[in-house]
């Protein structure tokens, strides 16, 4: 239970930090809202010569002052409940359960007028605005966006799509210049509709089975790339009892 001492200092408190939130409505006009209209916290008579980027931040800090202004009211009337309680003679008491608020929380939180376990607003959201949506990276939104797999399309995929369309770069704006428009895109090099060359001109039936091979530029592409790397596969040669029966006796 207080004792007569800290109430007076805490009433003492209080009235400084009524009469200091006063003088700010006074210095400020509420932030501005004694005025009729925004354009008459910033001397213009209209929006008729106004570039729209200028309306927007006078429209920003107009909601700005908003805010402010019903912050600072919520504060001074907490302040005025506070100042009420002591006036009954219940100030220090929680107004919920009736128990001894803690010294310390009045000591920090002078206007609280009930328990820390009463506080109104116990939990803290984690809302954000929903303008953050279109400043986030644009992927993993989607379910295979964090899987390092190419078996399904994901956000990456819609990405380069829609990129692929052109845009503002140009090749000079890319650390390795392409030769072409059409490439001036994330990844533009990325199969389209495929995981591996192979894929081009391989197939099998409908069990996995019966592999076969269609002859065309992209297998001789891919044969003498091959060729040239002196490998069976791209993933390396193949272990002595897989490659033998390919390759032709030489002895």
């Amino acid at each position: 239970m207080l004792s007569s001492q800290q109430v007076e200092t805490f009433r003492s408190q209080l009235a400084s930090m009524k009469a200091e939130i006063h003088q700010r409505f006074e210095m400020t006009g509420h932030f501005g809202l004694e005025e009729s209209h925004p354009h008459e916290s910033i001397g213009e008579l209209s929006s008729y010569d106004n570039h729209p980027a200028d309306d927007a931040t006078a429209l920003y800090e107009r909601e700005k002052d908003i805010a402010l202004n019903e912050h600072t009211e919520e504060e001074l009337a907490d302040i005025e409940r506070a100042l009420q309680a002591i006036e009954k003679g219940t100030y220090g008491k929680c107004e919920v359960c009736g128990v001894d608020i803690a010294l310390e929380r009045l000591e920090v939180i002078p206007t609280a007028t009930t328990c820390k376990e009463h506080a109104p607003e116990q939990v803290v959201s984690h809302n954000r605005p929903v303008e953050e949506g279109v400043l986030m990276p644009p992927f993993g939104k989607f379910n295979y966006d964090e899987q390092d797999e190419n078996v399904a399309f994901d956000a990456e995929d819609a990405y380069q799509i829609v990129n692929s369309f052109g845009s503002s770069e140009t090749p000079s704006d890319l650390s390795y210049p392409q030769e072409h428009y059409n490439d001036v895109y994330m990844e533009s090099d990325e199969p389209d509709g495929y995981v591996e060359d192979y894929e081009n001109f391989i197939g099998t039936d409908i069990e996995g089975k019966e592999i076969t091979i269609f002859p065309s530029k992209l297998h001789q592409e891919y044969e003498d790339m091959l060729d040239e790397e002196g490998s069976m596969t791209i993933f390396g040669d193949l272990p002595p009892y897989e490659k033998d029966p390919y390759t032709e006796d030489k002895t």
